[in-house]
């Protein structure tokens, strides 16, 4: 940090704001453990690796956002966030990546239990409902995108708005 104002200084701020939005943590917050007060530095490891962004993701969304949106918004912040300056996005470039997410529409939970349905067949009990396989059931608890909360199918979901999400 040179203390000097330039465009790369707020394409770097802007990155923040980007965290801030994804995980729904302040930039500073001295109140967590002292490996998590820092947003910045607590989130660069999960930033660099494609495969742990969604442990970054602000639970409280539980599974109601865009998978490509989180993706394609940690890589950005990532490039923003970086330490040298030169490597930084403009604010041109920034708005390029971010204009076309606002017509992203693949929620992680419709996303989820379509992966989930495709892994294998469902047994279906004497009752008339589904019981999910041991492949299936195991997937789910193991996922990053898990909330703890049980549904039974996306109808039963909380996050369920009546609106169809897939085009």
């Amino acid at each position: 940090m040179t203390g000097h104002l330039t465009s790369k200084s707020d394409v770097f701020s802007f990155g923040v704001v980007l965290l801030e939005i994804l995980t729904g943590r302040r930039s500073m917050d001295k109140k967590r453990p002292s490996g998590e007060q820092n947003l910045v530095a607590w989130a660069r490891p999960y930033l660099a690796d494609k495969r742990k962004v969604y442990q970054l993701v602000d639970p409280r969304l539980e599974l109601n956002y865009s998978l490509k949106g989180v993706q394609k918004v940690s890589q950005l912040a990532y490039n923003c966030l970086s330490r040298d300056p030169k490597s930084r996005p403009s604010m041109d470039e920034v708005v390029k990546v971010l204009t076309p997410l606002q017509d992203l529409n693949d929620l992680a939970i419709l996303s989820y239990h379509s992966r989930v349905s495709q892994q294998g067949r469902r047994k279906k009990k004497p009752d008339g409902t589904h019981q999910l396989t041991y492949n299936q059931s195991r997937s789910i608890r193991d996922s990053p995108l898990n909330t703890g909360k049980q549904h039974r199918s996306i109808r039963d979901s909380p996050l369920n708005t009546g609106k169809q999400h897939c085009k």
